[in-house]
C-alpha cells in the first residue's frame, strides 16, 4: 500500500473511533430524526389540505406543544403518584413471594429448588433482591436531570429539522459521491416513508393496547390502572420483550390482592396481545415495512448489546432504515446488477 492509501486507512480508523465514542449522541440524533419525520408528515398532510407551509408548521408545532403540555399537566402527576405507590408496594410483593415459596418448600413441592437455594453461594434472599431492584430504580431516577436535558436536546433538534428539512437533507447528501447523490436522495425518501409508516402503525397499536389494558384492569379492579396501562402502551414500542415486561407489575399487584386475579391478568394480556397480533397489526401495518420475527429479535439483541437501553428502544426504527438501505443500495444497485 502506498502512503495515500495508508493515510486514508488511518483516517477511516480515526473516524470510526470518534463515531463509536459519540454513539449515544448519534442515537439521540436518530431519535430526533424519527420525531421530525412524524411532525413533517403532519405538515405535509396540512399542506395537501390547502394550508400554506408557514401555517402548517405553526399548527403542527403549536398542536404538538399543546398536547405535550396537556399530557404533562393531566397525566404525569397521577402517573408519578401511582408509580411511587407501586414502589412502596414492592416490599410487600417480595414478602408475599417469599412466603409462597416457603409454603411450597414446606409441602415438598419444590423438592429440587430447596437444595439449590440452600447451597447458593450468593445467599441473596428475595428481600435482598428486592432492595437491589429498588436501588436500581432510584439510581435511574437520580439521573433524571441528565435525562431531561437529553429530552430537551432531542426536541430542539426535531424542531430544527422540521423547520429546514431540505437544508439538512442536502447536507447529508454531500457525504455521498457525486455520481450516487441522486440515487441516495431516492433511498432517503424511501427510508423516510418506511419510518413514517412504522411510526404511524406503532402509535395506533400502542394506544389500542393501552386502552384495552386500562379497561380490562379496571374491570378486574386492579390497583394503579393508569400506571399499568401507560406502561403497556409505551413498552409496546419494544416488540417481543415489551409486551412480556408490561405484564410483570400487574401480576405483582394481583398477587397482593387475590390469587384468582393472577390468572385473570395473564388471560387478559394474552387476549389483548393476540387481538393486536392477529387482527390489528395486519390491518394497521399493511403498508409498513415487513420484518420477520426472527430478524426483529436478532436486531434487538444486536443493537441492545452495542448501544444499551437506548439501542433496544430504537432497534426497530434502526432496523427499518437498515433494511431499506440494504435492499436499495446493496441488493438492487449492486447484487442485482452483477452479471
Amino acid at each position: 500500500m502506498k502512503l495515500p492509501q495508508w493515510l486514508g486507512l488511518l483516517s477511516l480508523a480515526m473516524a470510526s473511533y470518534v463515531l463509536w465514542q459519540i454513539r449515544q449522541l448519534l442515537l439521540l440524533g436518530f431519535l430526533a430524526i424519527v420525531i421530525a419525520i412524524a411532525l413533517h408528515r403532519l405538515v405535509n398532510t396540512l399542506q395537501n389540505w390547502g394550508c400554506r407551509r408557514r401555517w402548517a408548521l405553526t399548527l403542527t408545532l403549536g398542536g404538538a406543544g399543546l398536547l405535550s403540555v396537556c399530557f404533562i399537566a393531566l397525566v404525569v402527576p397521577p402517573f408519578w403518584e401511582q408509580f411511587q405507590d407501586l414502589l412502596k408496594l414492592m416490599p410487600q410483593v417480595l414478602g408475599r413471594l417469599q412466603n409462597v415459596m416457603a409454603t411450597l418448600q414446606t409441602q415438598g413441592q419444590l423438592w429440587g429448588l430447596e437444595q439449590w437455594w440452600s447451597g447458593n453461594s450468593s445467599g441473596q434472599s428475595l428481600s435482598a433482591l428486592g432492595a437491589q431492584l429498588l436501588g436500581n430504580v432510584l439510581a435511574f431516577f437520580s439521573n433524571s436531570v441528565v435525562a431531561s436535558l437529553q429530552v430537551l436536546l432531542v426536541l430542539a433538534l426535531s424542531v430544527m429539522l422540521v423547520l429546514q428539512p431540505q437544508a439538512y437533507r442536502r447536507l447529508a447528501l454531500q457525504l455521498f459521491p457525486s455520481f450516487y447523490r441522486r440515487r441516495a436522495d431516492e433511498i432517503l425518501t424511501l427510508s423516510e416513508l418506511a419510518l413514517g409508516n412504522w411510526l404511524t402503525g406503532i402509535v395506533i397499536n400502542s394506544v389500542f393496547i393501552a386502552l384495552l389494558s386500562g379497561l380490562g384492569l379496571w374491570a378486574l379492579q386492579i390497583k394503579l390502572v393508569l400506571v399499568h396501562a401507560l406502561m403497556a402502551g409505551i413498552l409496546n414500542f419494544i416488540p417481543n420483550i415489551g409486551p412480556a415486561a408490561s405484564v410483570v407489575f400487574p401480576l405483582m399487584i394481583a398477587l397482593l390482592d387475590s390469587p384468582w386475579k393472577i390468572g385473570a391478568v395473564l388471560f387478559l394480556y394474552f387476549i389483548i396481545q393476540n387481538i393486536e397480533s392477529y387482527w390489528l397489526t395486519p390491518i394497521v401495518m399493511a403498508k409498513q415495512v415487513s420484518l420477520l420475527p426472527a430478524l426483529t429479535l436478532i436486531a434487538q439483541l444486536f443493537f441492545a448489546s452495542l448501544f444499551g437501553l437506548l439501542g433496544l428502544l430504537l432497534a426497530l426504527p434502526l432496523t427499518v432504515v437498515a433494511k431499506t438501505w440494504l435492499e436499495e443500495a446493496i441488493l438492487k444497485d449492486v447484487l442485482d446488477q452483477w452479471a
